[in-house]
């Protein structure tokens, strides 16, 4: 399970300053250039640190108490399994005794390799093919055995503790209408067969920001953070957007580049409707969990306001239409 405590990581946080990173790099033996810059990241913080002589590295600050040592080590292992494998993810780096999460202080951080690249194009078939042909590759080895440590997607992380931090902060005339379109889509979501289907290691959180398109190489996946026991669909269904004939079109590429690598269960697209709706209680109640780290109200400053849980409500009730619908076909 996670240990998750909202207040300690932001507090702790708020101590972490550009002198404080380069010590921490340069106690794993790297001489800092001292040019720090601050990266796009809210669970953890993400910074390129100039190294003397060499190339800049990434370094990623774990947020305290959210995972364990044994699950940040298990990513890392995942993602450096599948490197030796010659796939293209970004992978953490090792010292010479094979370390890689490093403790300074009261933080635990890794290193990684920075690279560049562009994000994808919405809706390019021809990219698609390609994602579809990693992941697959991901997959073929994801399925190989299973995680120890790492976190399952299932209701309980992604609806029962996020609904109680969501109700914790819902405006009193709002709960009654919350509550009752929870506990319809929880039982579409048992419904749907999810917690049947075969649980493989996946990257998790396979939207198109996790993916870098390179010229060279086309798609690297990025950050397995969220790395978790789930369905292969998981990995696939976000990268899916615009009207259904459309997003029929882009899973037919995916597949065909997924299955020359790996089978996929059809029965598994029943379920995308379920987790997409996970997905959206579970990014509420992270927003609500994350909400006293003032990183949070800087960048989501629409969230928590009467109008933000009204649409949220009025969306999760689109999802119940959207159950009913029949699956997205495989052409």
């Amino acid at each position: 399970m996670t240990q998750d405590h909202a207040g300690q990581s932001f507090s702790d946080y708020a101590r972490l300053s550009p002198d404080l990173v380069i010590d921490a790099i340069e106690h794993t033996g790297r001489l800092s250039d001292a040019r720090v810059f601050a990266l796009n990241s809210y669970e953890n913080r993400v910074y390129q640190v100039g190294i003397e002589d060499e190339l800049p590295l990434v370094a990623k600050f774990y947020r305290p108490g959210r995972w364990s040592d044994a699950q940040i080590r298990e990513e890392h292992s995942f993602t450096r399994e599948l490197a030796a494998a010659e796939l293209p993810v970004i992978a953490p780096i090792a010292n010479d005794d094979g370390e890689t999460l490093f403790g300074y202080g009261d933080y635990r951080f890794a290193l990684f390799l920075r690279k560049g690249g562009q994000g994808l194009e919405a809706g390019d078939l021809d990219q698609l093919h390609r994602v579809g042909m990693l992941l697959g590759r991901v997959h073929q080895i994801g399925r190989q055995q299973a995680f120890s440590h790492r976190p399952v997607l299932d209701i309980e992380r992604y609806l029962t503790q996020p609904v109680c931090r969501v109700e914790a902060r819902l405006p009193a005339h709002l709960l009654a209408a919350y509550r009752t379109v929870i506990t319809q889509l929880q039982v579409l979501i048992q419904a749907s067969g999810l917690g049947q289907l075969r649980h493989i290691r996946t990257q998790g959180d396979t939207h198109p920001g996790n993916i870098l398109w390179t010229r060279d190489d086309g798609p690297w996946l990025l950050d397995f953070d969220d790395c978790q026991s789930a369905p292969a669909v998981q990995d696939l269904w976000m990268l899916l957007s615009g009207s259904r004939p459309e997003q029929e079109l882009q899973l037919a590429e995916l597949l065909d580049g997924y299955q020359m690598f790996c089978d996929f269960d059809a029965r598994e697209l029943a379920c995308i409707e379920a987790l997409r709706s996970l997905r959206m209680i579970h990014y509420a109640g992270w927003l609500a969990l994350r909400w006293e780290d003032p990183a949070f109200p800087a960048a989501f400053p629409w969230f928590d306001t009467p109008h933000y849980w009204q649409t949220h409500i009025g969306e999760l009730q689109m999802q119940i239409e959207r159950m009913g619908e029949p699956p997205l076909r495989m052409l």
